[in-house]
């Protein structure tokens, strides 16, 4: 008998109370492609949009409701190479949107640009990969790692 297991990430839906405005994030910062607008038509539960990400791997949806109540650290990350960095941070902050610090990291674990959106998602490009972390973080104990204070 198989172990049946997901195939890999479908898509991520993103509830917003304003379509146009994410769809400038989604399009300025992140370089998305809109492949689809509902429209005044509904075939889920409100108006939504599709777009593109990367080499069309990714698919995010937009549908208008209720934004969060709340800001958290629960988070979508996508990759991004180390040179674009700052050009990212650029996009972010010409929307006005706001970036948050990032966490306290060891140096090879990889850097990262967290911003809010206008509905209280959190997003972070990240440049390092799930293999760097772990190298890294089998390297150096807990005890000597960098904390917030040092």
């Amino acid at each position: 008998m198989s172990d049946p297991r997901p195939q890999g990430l479908s898509h991520l839906t993103f509830i917003v109370a304003d379509l146009d405005r994410m769809e400038t994030v989604l399009t300025q910062v992140l370089g998305a492609r809109k492949i689809y607008d509902s429209g005044s038509t509904t075939f889920s539960l409100s108006p939504e949009r599709f777009f593109l990400l990367g080499d069309d791997e990714l698919w995010i949806a937009i549908m208008q409701g209720e934004p969060l109540p709340a800001r958290s650290y629960n988070h979508v990350a996508f990759k991004i190479a180390e040179a674009d960095l700052e050009l990212y941070r650029e996009r972010i902050l010409s929307l006005g949107l706001e970036l948050r610090e990032s966490r306290p990291r060891l140096a090879e674990e990889g850097r990262s640009l967290y911003f809010h959106d206008h509905d209280n998602h959190l997003f972070e490009l990240h440049t390092g990969t799930l293999s760097e972390r772990l190298t890294r973080y089998r390297a150096v104990p807990p005890a000597q790692t960098q904390g917030p204070d040092q």
